[in-house]
């Protein structure tokens, strides 16, 4: 029997292989009125009878069809005599991706008709009885990994994109992983699974938040971008350490690597300073990171901010591949070239570059011509040269030479940031550079209350391939220092932080913790273009849900008890469409 789409096969080889490997002891028939699933048969259950159900994957010319489920795949022959022609018609005149259950005695192949690309191809389900459970009507798409298909569609049919091999692969390995760091937290260290409100209240600074209308006049909840201040008070309440696999939302569109909801792997510690934060997401990384990837070598190096910036142009460095930012100040001070010495000339001037290897070779006068578009559209911004660093990366890359291996993981802590950023929209004013919970460096606390632009921070980032997949930092536990922080820097009003004031003034233990992406971080590990690639449900690039149309009108009925009224000319605008 031959097989349509031999890289779809082979592909499912390589997923299954591994699905039984890391599976083999779980039980997926119990409770269930199959016998097997069709990614288990093997040369050992020849002439058991079994009970199979799935999805029709292909058929063909009425002889033989593929049974798909989550499992695997498994060949069923269809009988040609004249006693089970009932059988033949129904199979042979089922629609793809029909759901069908089949019973039917376990064969070997003929000899020469194997497929050693499958784990069940060793064998075959001659049919006896069979019956459609739900047919399956005209596709919008075909459901092979290959095939392309545009994102609005995708999103659009969600539920249909689910079936695939590549989003079944992701979404159980995300399961697997989240599950080991369960065991490490929990039964290996004694953290604390505790859940937090997702109705709270705004807070100062940081992403902008989603409200939610209450049933009292002018009064909101807003919906926590992170468990940020449940975790402190956990901290107060004495729990120790705290872990969570925590939703959090931000009022932002959709980029490849944020989502307006996510998920984030949030921990928190008593009595606990930097290093110890770091040598615990060192081991949960190492314990739960898939087999199939490789090892990841313990500790994770380390960089301060100022080194990240003036090595790489970012404070997420990709230190897969050289091309370090140099400084050729000293090169070019006789130089005569004018506005080379017009920078020199400033206080701090300096002229930097980037070494790019075989550029001449690889990259063409078009190439050049974009890196200078790109430096232009960038000038005078600090992000700049990192920016073109990558940008050329990729253009070499696009030319042929190999610069970053992407089964190659190389993490990184970036640490020592500054504790504040001048604000960009008023550079005489002060933000947070993390958050305003954020302890300062030990050796720079007295520059808080005399020139805080020059404290650097307790904060520290893990940085994967040029990626932050987490962030944290050792937190104020002093309610005077927090109020300060707040008050005289920030110049943000206290008032809505009172309860967490307050709570400090009552025995707070010092703490720390931290916070992994865990969308960007598996995302990351299966190489995907976008973390709505390891989301079963995603929110599309300007944060809507396009399977069920959300968000959505409401009725001016709905909105009265919430004493809500939306602008008329808008509403009858809309009304108009619809």
């Amino acid at each position: 029997y031959l097989y349509p789409n031999v890289l779809h096969q082979l592909y499912w080889g390589y997923r299954e292989s591994f699905l039984c490997i890391r599976l083999s002891f779980v039980d997926f028939n119990s409770f269930v009125t199959r016998t097997n699933t069709c990614g288990e048969l093997r040369s050992a259950h020849v002439g058991q009878e079994v009970t199979l159900y799935g999805w029709i994957q292909y058929q063909r010319q009425g002889l033989f069809l593929v049974l798909r489920d989550f499992q695997g795949l498994t060949q069923i022959i269809i009988p040609q005599d004249e006693a089970h022609s009932h059988v033949k018609k129904l199979l042979s005149n089922a629609p793809v991706e029909s759901v069908v259950r089949v019973t039917g005695t376990v064969s070997l192949r003929p000899p020469g008709q194997e497929n050693p690309k499958m784990p069940t191809g060793d064998i075959e389900v001659k049919v006896e009885t069979a019956e459609i459970l739900n047919s399956c009507k005209k596709l919008p798409f075909e459901i092979k990994d290959f095939i392309k298909k545009t994102e609005a569609l995708r999103m659009q049919y969600r539920y249909l994109d689910l079936r695939s091999f590549q989003l079944q692969y992701n979404l159980r390995l995300r399961s697997q992983i989240v599950m080991r760091m369960r065991e490490y937290l929990c039964n290996l260290h004694g953290f604390v699974d505790v859940e937090t409100p997702t109705l709270f209240k705004r807070t100062p600074g940081g992403a902008k938040e989603f409200l939610v209308p209450s049933r009292e006049a002018g009064k909101f909840y807003s919906l926590p971008q992170s468990p940020q201040q449940f975790k402190q008070l956990l901290m107060v309440g004495g729990l120790d350490r705290y872990f969570q696999v925590a939703r959090c939302y931000r009022d932002e569109g959709s980029r490849p690597d944020r989502q307006p909801e996510f998920t984030q792997i949030d921990i928190e510690m008593s009595f606990v300073d930097q290093a110890g934060i770091q040598r615990l997401i060192e081991g949960l990384l190492q314990y739960s990171w898939p087999e199939e990837r490789g090892s990841i070598t313990t500790p994770f190096p380390s960089m301060t901010y100022e080194e990240a910036l003036a090595d790489y142009g970012t404070d997420k460095p990709d230190t897969r591949f050289g091309m370090k930012i140099v400084d050729i100040s000293d090169f070019l001070r006789r130089s005569d070239i004018q506005f080379v010495q017009n920078a020199l000339s400033y206080p701090r001037g300096t002229v930097k570059a980037i070494c790019i290897p075989q550029g001449v070779r690889y990259l063409k006068n078009k190439d050049l011509e974009s890196l200078k578009e790109s430096a232009k559209s960038q000038f005078n911004q600090c992000s700049a040269l990192g920016s073109l660093r990558l940008e050329s990366a990729d253009l070499l890359e696009a030319a042929g030479l190999v610069l970053r291996n992407p089964t190659v993981f190389h993490f990184l802590w970036v640490v020592d940031f500054p504790l504040f950023l001048p604000k960009e929209e008023n550079p005489t004013e002060l933000e947070s550079a993390h958050h305003p919970f954020t302890a300062p460096h030990p050796s720079d606390t007295s520059l808080l209350y005399s020139d805080p632009t020059k404290v650097r921070s307790q904060h520290y980032d893990l940085v994967l391939n040029g990626n932050e997949v987490g962030g944290g930092s050792i937190r104020i536990h002093s309610a005077e220092q927090q109020r300060f922080v707040l008050e005289k820097v920030l110049k943000e009003d206290s008032e809505v932080l009172s309860h967490l004031l307050e709570a400090l003034e009552f025995g707070a233990p010092p703490h720390g913790g931290i916070a992994l992406g865990l969308d960007r971080l598996i995302s990351l590990i299966v190489d995907a273009p976008s973390i709505r690639d390891v989301i079963a449900f995603p929110k599309s690039f300007k944060g809507r849900d396009l399977m069920g149309n959300a968000p959505d009108y409401v009725t001016p009925e709905e909105l009265e008890p919430y004493h809500i009224q939306v602008s008329w000319p808008l509403a009858e605008k809309e009304a108009k469409k619809t």
